[in-house]
């Protein structure tokens, strides 16, 4: 499994998550992986909406032990 940098956005609120993933993407080579941690419901339609549309590849999301979601991101180009 690829290292990942994770990028911790428990308690806060949208836009924050999508946000602090546009800049994790941003600093990492293509190839790299961001992991997202969130817990606001709303990041569950973004991050999904904003990989398609920023065209990065969303390896999969699965619930947090905790609460919330961890979401899976490689930086595509």
């Amino acid at each position: 499994m690829t290292d990942a940098v994770t990028v911790d956005c428990i308690g806060l609120s949208c836009p924050i998550p999508v946000v602090r993933l546009a800049g994790a993407i941003a600093a990492v080579e293509v190839g790299g992986v961001v992991e997202l941690l969130a817990d606001d419901p709303g990041a569950r339609v973004d991050v999904p909406v904003w990989c398609r549309l920023k065209d990065q590849e969303l390896l999969g999301q699965h619930d947090r032990q905790g609460g919330g979601w961890v979401f899976r991101v490689r930086r595509a180009r």
